[in-house]
C-alpha cells in the first residue's frame, strides 16, 4: 500500500479545513465528532482533539475536515496538522473502531399530510439532516443515496429534507393512498440500515456556505438583517411543520421589495400565494413599517 499523502483543501467557511489524502481514509460512513467524548471510537479523532484549538472533526472519504476555535488562524497551524495527519495515517492505526456487523438502528416513519395536495410529508423519531437540501431531479441527487432510491420510483417528483423529515412531492398520475405506504417503507429500511441520507461532502459545503438567509451573513445590510431574523423567528417554524422551508433571496430598498424562495410542500402549493400574501407579506409590513411594501416569492 502507498504511503498517505495530506494535501490542504480551504473552504468557504474560514474555520474549517479539509485535509484530502491520496487515498480513501473511511470507506463506509462519515463521522462528524464535536467533542472527546463522542469520539471514543476513534483514535484519530481523539488524538486531534488534544489540540487544543479544534472544535470539530468530520471524518469521511479520502477527507478529514476540522474546524478550528478562533484562538488560532489555520494559517499558523495548517502544516503542523496535516503532518501530524500524515504520521498517524501512514502509522497503519485504526481511524474509527467499527463494528463488524452493524445493528440496524430502531426507526419509526409516519406519513403526515400537507397544505399541498401534491406533498406528502414523512417524519422520523430521529434527526436525519442538519439542514435542509432540496432535489429538484435525479441528477440534483447524485450526492444522496436516499434521494436517488426515491427518483426511481416512476411517481417521485421532487425530494426535500429537512432536520427530522422528507417532504416528497409526486406527479398527478399517482394516488397517495396506492403510494404512501412504499415510501413510508423505503424511508424507514434506507434508515434502519444506518446510511447516510447526505453526503458528508455536501452536509460540510453546506456548513462552510454563508447563504444570504443567515443572518450572521455580513453581506447583508441591516434592514435584510431584521427580515432574516422576523422569518427564521417567526415563519420558518410554521412552514416547517408543514413539510417545507422559506429562504430569505433578497431586499430592494429602492422598490421595498422582499424576495424569497419556497421549498418543499411550499414550492407550488395551491394556498402559497394566500400564505405569502395574507400571512408573511402582512407580518413584515406590521413588524416593519414603511421599509416592506411586497413579498414576492421566486417559486411556487
Amino acid at each position: 500500500m502507498k504511503d498517505y499523502s495530506i494535501t490542504v483543501v480551504e473552504t468557504n467557511k474560514p474555520s474549517i479545513l479539509k485535509f484530502e489524502a491520496n487515498q480513501i481514509i473511511s470507506k463506509s460512513n462519515n463521522y462528524e465528532f464535536k467533542n472527546i467524548d463522542e469520539a471514543k471510537n476513534s483514535p484519530l479523532a481523539q488524538q486531534l482533539f488534544y489540540l487544543p484549538f479544534i472544535k470539530t472533526v468530520y471524518i469521511s472519504g479520502n477527507f478529514i475536515a476540522l474546524e478550528r476555535f478562533d484562538i488560532v488562524e489555520w494559517e499558523d497551524v495548517k502544516d503542523e496538522v496535516a503532518q501530524q495527519l500524515v504520521e498517524y495515517l501512514n502509522s497503519g492505526n485504526p481511524i474509527v473502531l467499527e463494528n463488524d456487523t452493524p445493528k440496524k438502528v430502531a426507526i419509526t416513519i409516519y406519513a403526515e399530510v400537507t397544505p399541498n395536495p401534491a406533498v406528502m410529508k414523512f417524519v422520523a423519531n430521529k434527526k436525519i439532516v442538519p439542514s435542509t437540501f432540496e432535489f429538484k431531479n435525479i441528477d440534483e441527487a447524485k450526492n444522496s443515496d436516499l434521494a436517488k432510491e426515491l427518483f426511481l420510483l416512476p411517481f417521485v417528483k421532487e425530494v426535500f429534507f429537512d432536520e427530522n423529515y422528507v417532504s416528497i412531492s409526486k406527479y398527478d398520475v399517482a394516488d397517495w393512498n396506492e403510494i404512501t405506504f412504499e415510501l413510508r417503507e423505503l424511508i424507514r429500511n434506507f434508515l434502519s440500515d444506518g446510511k447516510e441520507v447526505v453526503s458528508a461532502d455536501s452536509i460540510l459545503q453546506a456548513k462552510t456556505e454563508a447563504p444570504a438567509n443567515k443572518i450572521n451573513n455580513v453581506n447583508l445590510d441591516d434592514t435584510s438583517k431584521e427580515i432574516v431574523a422576523i422569518l427564521e423567528e417567526y415563519v420558518k417554524p410554521a412552514v416547517a411543520s408543514d413539510g417545507g422551508n422559506i429562504m430569505f433571496e433578497s431586499y430592494e430598498e429602492e422598490s421595498k421589495t422582499v424576495k424569497v424562495i419556497l421549498q418543499g410542500a411550499c414550492s407550488g402549493c395551491p394556498s402559497s400565494t394566500f400564505t405569502l400574501k395574507n400571512g408573511i407579506e402582512n407580518m413584515l409590513k406590521n413588524m416593519m413599517g414603511d421599509k416592506v411594501r411586497e413579498v414576492v416569492a421566486l417559486n411556487g
